[in-house]
């Protein structure tokens, strides 16, 4: 499982955040998309070393990324706020900051998991699943309902921009309070990622006349309601102790899902709807 694990992870870490960093549609946050891979790089590098001082110091290097990417969060929010239409614009906005933050929950993760030290009591196993999850289900998820809810604006939209943050926190919160928590995270989590979905599917995708974008946007758009299914019976079978897949069989399933089917078509299709091309290639 860990090979699959820390491929998902590199797939985060290299592809899935600077695309991501692109789409946001944020002039300042360019310069950190440039500078990502100087900080993304190394955080790779320290997946495949041994536990121990150089992949923990590979790992810090990549946390510092995160936190100096999270540090926007706070400027974006003082700025927003001051912003005539700001109420408007709250949803999508709250969902962007939301993923601006994720990255540097997975990175506290990572460096401890690489230094062979457990977090608030969290065991090696449970950190070095956390990192791909604040990847994907925190940063990939909150900055898709993010950009749905901007095209998509409507009631659903803005439950989806709001939901899928909530939803994340809730799943944060549950880590530390008890099983129960956590599915009441992962209920709302759900409900926020099969609005995206439907919209994706109904509002988004029906209006595209290119045969790629509408592949890449009906792909993750049914990825999503399968992997979120698995996602709510596996947190339903903690919380009461029905069957539900173990660990593993979720690395392989929802994981590799939500990385590949959701959050690398969702990233390539918005890239062809920011900038829509013809045959030829030519911007049009």
């Amino acid at each position: 499982m860990s090979v699959l694990v820390d491929l998902i992870v590199m797939l985060g870490m290299l592809v899935v955040v600077p695309a991501g960093l692109r789409l946001a549609g944020a002039p300042e946050l360019d310069r950190m998309r440039r500078l990502w891979p100087l900080f993304a790089v190394p955080g790779a590098v320290a997946l495949w070393l041994p536990r121990g001082a150089p992949a923990t110091a590979l790992a810090a290097c990549y946390a510092l990324g995160a936190v100096l990417l999270a540090l926007h969060a706070p400027v974006r929010l003082l700025r927003s706020r001051a912003a005539p239409d700001a109420s408007a614009a709250a949803p999508a906005e709250i969902a962007l900051l939301t993923a601006l933050v994720t990255p540097s929950i997975a990175a506290a993760a990572l460096v401890a998991e690489r230094s062979g030290h457990t977090l608030f009591g969290f065991g090696l196993g449970i950190l070095a699943l956390t990192v791909p999850h604040f990847h994907f289900a925190g940063f990939a998820a909150a900055l898709v309902a993010g950009l749905v809810c901007r095209v998509a604006d409507s009631a659903a939209g803005r439950f989806a921009a709001l939901s899928v943050p909530l939803g994340t926190l809730l799943v944060l919160a549950g880590y530390f309070i008890d099983d129960w928590a956590e599915l009441a995270g992962a209920v709302v989590l759900t409900a926020g990622m099969w609005t995206v979905a439907l919209l994706t599917w109904r509002a988004i995708r029906g209006r595209q006349r290119d045969r790629t974008t509408r592949l890449l946007l009906a792909t993750s758009s049914t990825v999503l309601a399968v992997t979120m299914l698995l996602a709510l019976s596996w947190a339903l079978g903690e919380a009461t102790g029905l069957p539900h897949p173990t660990l593993t069989w979720m690395a392989a399933t929802h994981g590799l899902g939500n990385a590949l089917g959701f959050a690398l078509c969702s990233m390539l299709a918005w890239q062809r709807l920011q900038n829509p091309t013809d045959h030829e290639g030519r911007t049009v």
